[in-house]
C-alpha cells in the first residue's frame, strides 16, 4: 500500500490538549498554508482565507474568548474562565480558516463553502504527514459573532474550523467508524 493511502487509513484527530510543541516552523507553516490551498475552487474564487495564531497571540484569542464568556455571565467560574482563555494555546499553532463564500453569478455559495472545508481537510493531512497531529474544531466561539469581529472575521466571512496542530504528548484511540453497508448505496441502471 503507498504511504498516502496509508496515511489516510490511520488518520486521526487528537484533542489540543493532547498536543505538545514544538509546533511547525516558519517554512513548515508555508508548506502547511501552500498545501491547504490547493483545493478545488470552481472559478478560481480563492473562496477562504488564513488566520495563524502562534505564540503570544494564542493567549490573546482566549482572553477575548473569556472575557465575552465573562461578560455574558459574571458568574462563571474560575475553571471555566481558565478553559476558555487557553483555548488557542493548547497546540502550539492554530489555524484558522475562513470562509469568504458569497454570491456569484455562475458559481453557488454551497461550492465555496465546501471548498473552505476542503481547505481545512487539506491542512489536518499535511499536518499529519508532516508527523504533526491536528484537530479541526469550531466550538462556540467560532459561531460567536462579537469573537468574530474581535479577531478579524468580518461580516460577510465565517469560520469553517480552527486547525490545532502540534505533536502527540498522549496517545489517541481511534473512535468508531461507521460501517460502509450504513453510508454506501449505489444507483442502480
Amino acid at each position: 500500500m503507498n504511504a498516502t493511502i496509508e496515511l489516510l487509513r490511520r488518520r486521526r484527530s487528537l484533542p489540543p490538549q493532547g498536543m505538545a510543541g514544538p509546533g511547525p516552523g516558519p517554512e513548515e507553516i508555508e508548506t502547511l498554508l501552500t498545501i491547504a490551498s490547493r483545493v478545488p475552487d470552481h472559478g478560481k474564487l480563492t473562496p477562504w482565507r488564513f488566520l495563524v495564531f502562534e505564540g503570544a497571540a494564542r493567549d490573546r484569542a482566549g482572553a477575548i474568548a473569556a472575557g465575552i464568556l465573562q461578560s455574558d455571565d459574571p458568574s462563571i467560574s474560575e475553571a471555566r474562565r481558565q478553559a476558555e482563555s487557553t483555548r488557542f494555546s493548547r497546540a502550539p499553532l492554530v489555524i484558522g480558516v475562513i470562509s469568504r463564500a458569497a454570491p456569484h453569478v455562475k458559481i453557488p455559495e454551497w461550492e465555496q463553502v465546501l471548498s473552505a472545508g476542503a481547505a481545512c481537510m487539506n491542512l489536518v493531512i499535511a499536518a499529519n504527514a508532516m508527523s504533526y497531529v491536528a484537530a479541526w474544531l469550531t466550538e462556540w466561539c467560532a459561531y460567536d459573532r462579537r469573537f468574530c469581529e474581535a479577531i478579524g472575521v468580518g461580516a460577510n466571512e465565517k469560520i469553517a474550523g480552527f486547525v490545532h496542530i502540534g505533536r502527540a504528548n498522549m496517545i489517541s484511540e481511534d473512535r468508531v467508524r461507521p460501517a460502509l453497508a450504513a453510508v454506501v448505496s449505489r444507483f442502480e441502471a
